[in-house]
């Protein structure tokens, strides 16, 4: 499961919900997407997002997005940091490019 081993549940604040109602409210329950015709989504807005991931909970930092849409955009996110070099550990190179 994607959050077996995450920390993100503990790091959100107590208030959580009520922060997560604010933003649904907010963005009248429906999701935020664009497509990329400029159309907006218009499914039901599920989840309150991160708009830049991290641990910043102010409402200018949140959307609401429909499953299809939060999906999309965390494995997006996923991918980017799993091509992002590490540093913890040095690059690796291969060996029939060393000099």
């Amino acid at each position: 499961m994607a959050w077996d081993g995450s920390t993100r549940r503990s790091r959100l604040p107590k208030n959580w919900p009520r922060i997560r109602r604010r933003i649904i409210r907010r963005d009248g329950g429906v999701c935020v997407a664009l497509y990329s015709t400029g159309a907006r989504c218009e499914l039901p807005g599920t989840d309150v997002d991160h708009i830049v991931p991290g641990d910043d909970h102010t409402e200018a930092n949140l959307q609401l997005l429909c499953t299809w849409h939060h999906l999309r955009k965390s494995s997006t996110e996923g991918n980017a940091a799993r091509l992002r070099p590490s540093v913890h550990r040095p690059p690796s190179t291969h060996p029939a490019l060393d000099d």
